[in-house]
C-alpha cells in the first residue's frame, strides 16, 4: 500500500520520481511508514499529506491539537495497541467509535480495534506527529485516570524540594521561589494556561481539596474536569501564577487580585484576570481569560431580535440618561457595553469609563482602571468625570448607593450613562436601585432602558439533526399551543468539532425593557417586579425565556440549554 500511496502522490504532483526513490530507501534503512518519511525529509508537509489522504479516501481529517479528548475514551484502546497502528480514541457517540490514524488503509487496525473495544469504528485521518503527541499527552493522564498524568513533564522535580507548610506555620519565600521556578512546574502552568486558549475556555479553575487537587475549564458556560495534578505540586503551582500575577506568595490567608498578560507569537496577546480564594484545603485559583483577538462589537450577531435591537440602538442614542445591563458574571454583559461604546464612539463625543479591570482597550475611549486600595473606587471616578467636560461615561457596575446617586445625578445632568448590574431579569433591577436608596421618581426620569441577558450554547452546526418533543414538553417551555404543533426543535448529535457534546459556541438571549411613559408612571406608583414585568412584556418586550424559544425555533439551541439557563415566566 506504501508503493500505492506513492505513486498517488506522484501521479498528483505533490512530490518528485526523485524524492519518491530517497523516502522509499529510507524507509528500508530505517523502517517506519512512506508517507512519514516524506513529511521528516520536507518532501511533503503534513498538512498536504492529511489533504491528500483525506481526498483519496473520503474521510475527514481532525485538527488533534484543539480537540479536548475525554480520558475514560482513551482507556477504551491500551497505549501499546495505539502506538502499534499510531492511532488515538477521540469521541463515542452510541456503538461508534470515532479514530484518529496516520494509516485510514490499514483494515487490521481497524478490525484489531473493532474486535477490542466492540465499538464500530469510524476513522478521521490525522498526522503521525499529532498522533504521537495527543498519545503521549492522554496515555500519560490516562495511566491513572485523570490521576496526575504529566510525570514526562515531572521528571526533573524532586519531592524534597517541596513540603506542605501548615497554616500556623510561617512560609519560607526564597525556598517557595526556587521551588516555583523549577522547569517542570513552569511547563505545567505553561500548559495549563495555553491548553486553555485552544480549547476556547472563558474560565480556568484550579481547586485543592483534601485528598485532591484538580483543574477544570469553563468552555461554552460549563465546566468539565481536565487534569488532575499531584498533590505535591499544589503550593508550587499556585505560587507560581501568583508570582506571574505579581501577588504576594507569602500571604495564604486573605484573597488576592492579579493579572497575566501572555504573549503568544507576533500579534497574539491574551489576558488573565486572576482570582486567588483561600478555601480550607488550600488556595483555589481562578483565571478569566480575556482575547482581545475575539471582541464581537457588531451588535447584529451578538443575538438581539430586531424589535429589542431597535429599542436598545434607540435608548443609547438619546442624549442624556441611564442605560443599564443586567445579568450575572460571564453573561457577556461587558461585550454589549463595549459593543455599544463602539457604536457611539465618534470624534464629536467625549467618552469616559470606569472599569475594573479594563478588560479590553478601545481605541478613542478614556479608560481609568480602579484601584480600590487607594481611594480611586466607581464613585471617585464617576466625579473626576463630571469635571472632565463628557459626553457618554460608562460606569463598570453600581455596587453601592453612592455610585448610583451620581450616575443618576449625571443622567439628570444632561449626561449618557452606561452601566451594569447583577440582578436576574429587567423589571427586577427597578427594585434593586430603590432598596439602594435611589427616590422612584429619580429611577423614573434617569432610566432609558434596562437590558438583561443570559448566554446560552449554540446546536453543532456539523452533527445538527431534528430532534422531535412532544407538544407538552414544548408547552410546559413556554411555547403557545399554536405554535407548539408547528415547531421543529433540533440537537447536536455529538461529533468531532464540538467534542461530543452536540453544542458549539454560545448566543446571547435578551430581554430589553424601554423606560416608555407607563411603566415610568408604574415605577413611581410603587409597582411590583410582577407587575413591571407583565406590562413590559405587553408593550412588546420579549422576556429571557421568550428570546430562548425563537432560538429554538430558529433552530440554533436547544429545549434543554434554554431551560438551564432560564426562568419559565
Amino acid at each position: 500500500m506504501a508503493d500505492r500511496i506513492g505513486e498517488l502522490l506522484l501521479r498528483d504532483k505533490l512530490i518528485t520520481s526523485e524524492q519518491l526513490k530517497k523516502a522509499i530507501d529510507e524507509q528500508k534503512q530505517a523502517g517506519g511508514r512512506l508517507g512519514a518519511n516524506l513529511v521528516r525529509m520536507a518532501f511533503i508537509s503534513e498538512k498536504d499529506l492529511t489533504a491528500f489522504l483525506s481526498r483519496q479516501y473520503g474521510i475527514p481529517t481532525i485538527d488533534l491539537p484543539t480537540q479536548e479528548i475525554d480520558h475514560e475514551i482513551v482507556k477504551l484502546i491500551p497505549e501499546d495497541v495505539a502506538n502499534k497502528y499510531q492511532v488515538i480514541p477521540v469521541s463515542r457517540t452510541g456503538s461508534t467509535l470515532v479514530l484518529a490514524m496516520a494509516d485510514p488503509s490499514n483494515i487490521f487496525a481497524i478490525d484489531d480495534i473493532k474486535f477490542l473495544t466492540g465499538y464500530n469504528i469510524e476513522p478521521v485521518i490525522a498526522s503521525d506527529a499529532a498522533i504521537k503527541t495527543a498519545a503521549e499527552k492522554y496515555y500519560a493522564v490516562a495511566d491513572e485516570g485523570l490521576e496526575t498524568g504529566l510525570e514526562d513533564m515531572l521528571t526533573d522535580f524532586d519531592e524534597t524540594d517541596m513540603e506542605i507548610v501548615k497554616d500556623e506555620e510561617q512560609v519560607d519565600v526564597n525556598d517557595l521561589k526556587k521551588a516555583v521556578e523549577d522547569a517542570p512546574v513552569v511547563k505545567l502552568v505553561n500548559l495549563i494556561l495555553t491548553d486553555a486558549i485552544k480549547k476556547n475556555a472563558s474560565d480556568i479553575h484550579i481547586e485543592p481539596y483534601e485528598k485532591s487537587f484538580r483543574v477544570r475549564y469553563r468552555v461554552d458556560g460549563v465546566l468539565s474536569e481536565v487534569m488532575k495534578p499531584p498533590m505535591k505540586l499544589k503550593n508550587a503551582i499556585v505560587s507560581r501564577i501568583k508570582i506571574m500575577s505579581q501577588l504576594d506568595i507569602a500571604e495564604r490567608r486573605l484573597p488576592q487580585d492579579g493579572r497575566i498578560k501572555l504573549k503568544l507569537g507576533k500579534n497574539k496577546e491574551m489576558d488573565y484576570r486572576v482570582s486567588v480564594l483561600p478555601t480550607l484545603f488550600g488556595e483555589k485559583v481562578c483565571c478569566r481569560l480575556l482575547d482581545k483577538g475575539n471582541l464581537q462589537l457588531d451588535m447584529t450577531k451578538l443575538g438581539f431580535e430586531e424589535k429589542a435591537l431597535k429599542d436598545f440602538m434607540h435608548a443609547i442614542h438619546k442624549p442624556w440618561g441611564i442605560c443599564l445591563v443586567t445579568g450575572p458574571t460571564g453573561s457577556g454583559k461587558t461585550t454589549t457595553l463595549y459593543s455599544a461604546l463602539s457604536e457611539l464612539n465618534k470624534i464629536s463625543e467625549n467618552i469616559s469609563t470606569a472599569e475594573d479591570p479594563v478588560e479590553f482597550n478601545l481605541m478613542g475611549i478614556n479608560q481609568v482602571q480602579m484601584h480600590e486600595d487607594i481611594g480611586l473606587n466607581f464613585a471617585a471616578a464617576l466625579r473626576s468625570f463630571l469635571r472632565q467636560d463628557p459626553d457618554i461615561i460608562m460606569v463598570g457596575e453600581i455596587r453601592d448607593f453612592e455610585t448610583a446617586e451620581i450616575a443618576v445625578k449625571a443622567a439628570l445632568t444632561g449626561h449618557l450613562v452606561l452601566s451594569t448590574l447583577h440582578t436576574n431579569d429587567a423589571p427586577s433591577t427597578v427594585n434593586r436601585l430603590l432598596n439602594m436608596g435611589i427616590e422612584p421618581f429619580l429611577v423614573s426620569s434617569a432610566c432609558n432602558m434596562i437590558l438583561a441577558q443570559r448566554l446560552a450554547r449554540k446546536v453543532c452546526k456539523e452533527c445538527k439533526e431534528e430532534h422531535p418533543v412532544t407538544e407538552k414538553v414544548l408547552l410546559d417551555f413556554g411555547v403557545s399551543p399554536a405554535e407548539a404543533k408547528t415547531m421543529k426543535t433540533y440537537r447536536g448529535k455529538g461529533c468531532v468539532t464540538c467534542g461530543g457534546s452536540g453544542y458549539k459556541g454560545r448566543i446571547a438571549l435578551y430581554e430589553v425593557m424601554p423606560f416608555t411613559d407607563s411603566i415610568k408612571d408604574m415605577v413611581l406608583n410603587g409597582a411590583s417586579t410582577t407587575e413591571l414585568k407583565k406590562a413590559a412584556i405587553k408593550e412588546g418586550m420579549k422576556s429571557l425565556r421568550m428570546s430562548g424559544i425563537t432560538k429554538v425555533g430558529e433552530g440554533v439551541s436547544t429545549v434543554e440549554e434554554i431551560m438551564r439557563v432560564t426562568m419559565a415566566d
